[in-house]
């Protein structure tokens, strides 16, 4: 018998750090830059921020879905498990602050520029926009950060239940393809905004 089938199940995963309350000190600083930002209404400042967060939540979700998933699903077990172990406490306060960042400050700078107004046929581009980032923020925050969280204290456990992590994962996999097909959307959206709608 080889030495890894003796190992204990939580062999290697005693030293993984959990999730450190501490993040929601930089969750809400970001947060409160972006207060600031609204407040101070200038347009520079409330652009950049809505772009910079936006490429950041649309890259880690596509690096996600598209490269970390696909690599995520042909490891080992063990792999899998130590990936996610230290994977989920990195992504959970990143992920959720960029997305809400990025939905706040687009609908002020939409304000702001005055697509709110545009006579329909080109709201729809608009309309579009903010459907888009309605399902991106709530199937995030509502299925994806909850599955996430299911599976990480359930890959904790010194003997992790298999079956209930694949039904998890499974409800997972096609969130993260509808989340990687809307982050598309919204950049062939903004694409639109940025060349005159």
């Amino acid at each position: 018998m080889s030495q890894s089938t003796t190992l204990p199940a939580d062999a290697g995963f005693s030293d993984v750090p959990g999730i450190d309350p501490r993040n929601l000190i930089w969750a809400g600083v970001a947060l409160a830059v972006m207060v600031v930002v609204i407040r101070i209404d200038n347009p520079w400042a409330l652009n950049f921020t809505h772009v910079m967060c936006g490429v950041l939540w649309t890259g880690i979700d596509l690096f996600m879905g598209f490269v970390v998933g696909p690599i995520m699903r042909s490891l080992p077990p063990p792999a899998r498990r130590a990936m996610i172990l230290r994977l989920m406490p990195k992504t959970l306060f990143l992920l959720p602050t960029l997305s809400i960042i990025t939905g706040t400050t687009g609908w002020f700078h939409a304000r702001e520029l005055g697509l709110l107004d545009f006579p329909w046929p080109e709201y729809g581009w608009v309309l579009a926009a903010l459907i888009i980032v309605g399902i991106l923020t709530v199937q995030g925050l509502g299925v994806l950060l909850p599955t996430n969280l299911l599976v990480y204290f359930e890959m904790r456990k010194p003997v992790p239940d298999g079956a209930r992590i694949g039904r998890l994962m499974k409800r997972y996999v096609y969130a993260v393809a509808l989340q990687g097909a809307m982050q598309v959307a919204i950049i062939v959206v903004m694409a639109r905004f940025v060349t005159g709608v």
